[in-house]
């Protein structure tokens, strides 16, 4: 890649992004008088450089909301950013004017969308579409910035990269179109990729390419990569840090390695078990609600009997704590170092606080 873009030096020490207490609703446009729906509430995480941070959780749980609010993408209205902070590289961007945002979206920070075919637009070429961020955010002519796209699109294992310049989206196949996606996030080497679903409706083998080319660009770059996905598959093959999400909230926030090893809350044991396993005969898969509506699941975790019980929105009579007359019911505890888990906000919860999560980890670093 050119060196033309942003080389401000980082600190591999410092998070690039802290996500801290987030929340976000929208307003329903069918009955306006209704209550907001509250899509992030109270969202913790971060991310390091050289560090990937992969968020899951089922559909709707908040990732891309968050994702999106990083860069100022939550349409405003019907969105609201209610409270928190998300700060890139200690500015938080939720107080950036038009002008700051502008400069920040595809120059350090860079997002990668769940579907290429949408993202992209058919009626101007792919050279044309990766240009357009280049001549944005760098001080360089139309020449150069041909040559930037070209090895943009080289970088990403786009053949004749050249002669494709000129072609239009639909003449590409979904695995070019979505390294075409990546070609454009990463032509002005940003500090932070956002990965929604890089690798949707691609048939295995090009998901395992596209995960190499970020991991690879990942390695020579320092960059700090939010990986949403609903694959636990790809997250144990690509994660350093993993962040469950649920309603809108974090369930548990811990190091990959922690994690699969040791989950704490039933809806992260819930999707465990609902994957098949290869020597594994089963008539019917375990259900994520068996697990969650089980009072057996809530007693396991330690300190339960001291008020330490697992948040879920609606757990079972026998395990749901009383709780203080507070507005909300659910807090983020460090359960063990390094280890977070979704809890409900008893008395013994409110009275003993943690940090918020912040895991400066790497596989790669062990």
């Amino acid at each position: 890649m050119s060196d033309t873009s942003n080389t401000t030096e980082i600190d591999m020490a410092a998070p690039l992004l802290e996500v801290r207490d987030l929340a976000v609703s929208f307003a329903n446009p069918s009955a306006p008088e209704s209550p907001r729906v509250q899509a992030v509430a109270g969202v913790n995480m971060t991310v390091y450089p050289s560090q990937t941070l992969a968020v899951v959780g089922e559909s709707g749980c908040g990732k891309s909301v968050t994702a999106m609010s990083t860069m100022q993408l939550v349409p405003q209205p019907p969105g609201r950013f209610d409270r928190g902070h998300a700060l890139f590289m200690g500015r938080d961007v939720l107080r950036f004017d038009e002008r700051e945002i502008r400069a920040l979206r595809g120059n350090d920070i860079a997002m990668i969308f769940q579907e290429p075919m949408t993202s992209l637009n058919p009626v101007y070429t792919i050279g044309d579409q990766i240009m357009e961020a280049i001549l944005l955010h760098q001080d360089v002519s139309q020449e150069e910035a041909v040559e930037i796209a070209i090895t943009s699109m080289r970088d990403v294992g786009i053949p004749q990269p050249d002669q494709r310049m000129k072609a239009y989206p639909h003449q590409f196949s979904g695995g070019m179109r979505q390294r075409v996606m990546i070609a454009m996030a990463l032509a002005c080497q940003p500090k932070l990729l956002l990965a929604d679903e890089p690798t949707t409706a691609l048939d295995v083998t090009i998901q395992a390419q596209i995960l190499e080319l970020l991991r690879e660009l990942q390695r020579t770059r320092r960059m700090g990569i939010m990986l949403i996905t609903h694959n636990l598959g790809v997250v144990a093959e690509n994660a350093d840090v993993v962040c469950v999400m649920y309603a809108g909230r974090v369930v548990e926030y811990a190091n990959i390695f922690e994690l699969f090893d040791n989950p704490l809350h039933p809806y992260t044991r819930g999707l465990f078990r609902s994957i098949p396993k290869l020597r594994e005969n089963m008539e019917r898969l375990v259900t994520v609600e068996q697990i969650v509506d089980n009072p057996d699941e809530y007693v396991k975790l330690d300190g339960f009997e001291k008020g330490i019980v697992p948040w879920w929105p609606d757990p079972p009579e026998s395990v749901k704590p009383s709780l203080p007359d507070e507005d909300d019911e659910y807090m983020l505890h460090e359960i063990s170092e390094n280890h977070w888990v979704g809890v409900f906000k008893t008395d013994h919860v409110a009275t003993h606080p943690s940090r918020v999560p912040d895991l400066d980890y790497r596989r790669s670093d062990f």
